[in-house]
């Protein structure tokens, strides 16, 4: 199995993105391609047909390279859950929590056993890997425990590229700092360099690329201008680069910004949508009257419901539902939305028992069972008979309390995947990926049409799949365009040999 390795300057320089183009333009070649992260630290997550939980970045880039998502992709992923600790994902199951200081002496040696595990059972079924890198190569203070960077491209000999963003400043400074304070034998491994989200004409900068390259020794494969492509964020970070729409829609969403949000990328389907404006919202900010609110995952449930109460939102919560606005909450937003959360073990907070928001019946009992599963039902609402997949990550059981009965029912056939207000203002599931079936969102986005006197739009449209497939197509014509990964292609088409 040939590798290539894709690490940057700092974080967010663009390594998924890249990352994901290049297993597109792979797939293209008729390779048998696989991404690989070993560790990834994120709250976006995605459940394995098998079960097993991945960061949901190297899901996007399995389905970029065409083939299927899976625990071996990404062995580690800590999901950090406040107080300075994180909970520890490794082969895809949860098997505990850690500080930093104490990862690198207890979980060091297994996650690099299970990365290393990982990358012979993935040479089995693929002949290269593209990996990604995490934040910066160079951190000094951590490269001795540095799982993602360079301990993996030395490992698979890969060939490495280098990416930087432009856009922030200071690329150059960054790329030769970041060569300088590689090893010998790191620095060797880095084949180009990759400028990314470029703005502006591009000869002017040809002075500083011929520079670069004659002062580091390594070509600048290619200079990527800034794009408005729709590409899935990593993390909370990327939330603040969001920009509102050009021109106005007929629908707004608010998103609250939770502190420990978690698989906000289920938005990435309204985002799509032409007609919706979709906009994060601070819990100290004035909610407004959008057309709709929701209240999204969560990697710790209690605590950013505490933050719910001391913040004001939820009473603004409350005084919009009251004023007749829709709320949905999807999973922990679905457990906020009840009428208690009861934690008698303290696995989130010091007390047995936290207020809800009591917009649903239901009671939530916080559980040392994580449930991880992929699931697939039939609608109740908001219409009849349309099949949905989507897939589960919590921790915690919600059970229906006693209620005036006709006032709340299920939203799918499958009873303890979610619930809604016979009127439909308050919705609750815990089915992560609801979004993305499409005949079932253009039905949610219709009723809240209706409520504002607009035209319904047709319902008869693909799942949010073929629009992700067409964006990677996208990412891939745009770095073809523009990067010239021939350098690369030779290593690999040698190794072969």
């Amino acid at each position: 199995m040939k590798a290539v390795m894709v690490v940057g300057t700092t974080s967010h320089a663009g390594k998924s993105f890249l990352t994901t183009a290049i297993c597109r333009i792979f797939k293209r070649k008729g390779w048998q391609v696989t991404p690989f992260k070993g560790q990834n630290m994120a709250l976006n997550a995605y459940v394995t047909a098998q079960g097993g939980e991945i960061g949901h970045a190297q899901a996007v880039q399995a389905w970029s390279a065409g083939t299927t998502p899976r625990v071996e992709m990404n062995p580690v992923l800590l999901k950090p859950q406040g107080n300075m600790t994180s909970q520890v994902i490794m082969n895809g199951e949860a098997i505990g929590v850690t500080g930093a200081a104490e990862y690198y002496e207890k979980y060091f040696e297994r996650g690099w056993q299970a990365i290393a595990e990982s990358l012979k059972r993935l040479e089995q079924d693929f002949n290269v890997v593209v990996c990604e890198g995490a934040g910066s190569p160079t951190e000094i203070n951590l490269k001795h425990r540095d799982l993602t960077n360079m301990r993996v491209a030395k490992y698979l000999n890969a060939a490495t590229i280098l990416v930087v963003d432009i856009d922030r400043g200071g690329a150059f400074a960054h790329v030769v700092g970041t060569l300088a304070l590689l090893e010998p034998e790191e620095r060797a491994l880095i084949k180009g360099i990759v400028i990314n989200k470029f703005r502006g004409q591009r000869s002017l900068l040809d002075s500083g690329i011929e520079w670069l390259e004659n002062y580091t020794g390594i070509p600048v494969l290619g200079v990527i201008p800034w794009s408005d492509l729709l590409f899935p964020a990593e993390d909370s970070l990327s939330l603040l680069d969001r920009r509102a729409p050009s021109s106005p829609t007929d629908l707004t969403i608010a998103v609250l910004r939770l502190s420990r949000i978690a698989n906000f990328n289920d938005f990435d389907p309204l985002e799509a949508e032409p007609n919706v404006t979709l906009k994060y919202v601070k819990l100290e900010d004035s909610l407004g009257y959008p057309d709709a609110v929701i209240i999204p995952g969560s990697k710790t449930t209690i605590a950013d419901l505490i933050e719910l109460h001391q913040s004001g939102m939820g009473e603004q919560l409350k005084k919009y539902a009251k004023a007749g606005g829709v709320i949905f909450g999807v999973c922990g937003g679905y457990q906020m939305l009840g009428k208690v959360v009861n934690d008698p073990d303290h696995y989130e907070g010091k007390e047995d028992s936290y207020r809800g928001l009591n917009l649903l019946p239901i009671k939530t009992i916080i559980t040392s069972q994580k449930i991880t599963q992929q699931r697939q039902s039939i609608s109740c609402f908001p219409q009849i008979g349309l099949p949905v997949v989507g897939y589960e990550i919590h921790q915690g059981v919600s059970k229906l309390l006693n209620f005036t009965p006709g006032n709340f029912q299920p939203i799918f056939e499958d009873t303890d995947l979610g619930m809604v207000k016979k009127n439909q203002s308050i919705w609750g599931v815990y089915l992560h990926g609801i979004f993305d079936n499409g005949p079932w969102r253009r039905s949610w986005l219709n009723f809240l049409r209706k409520r504002r006197g607009l035209a319904t739009l047709p319902t008869g449209i693909p799942n949010y799949q073929e629009q992700r497939e067409a964006m990677f197509d996208n990412l891939a014509d745009l770095v073809d365009q523009y990067v010239d990964l021939t350098p690369i292609l030779a290593i690999i088409n040698e190794d072969k040999e």
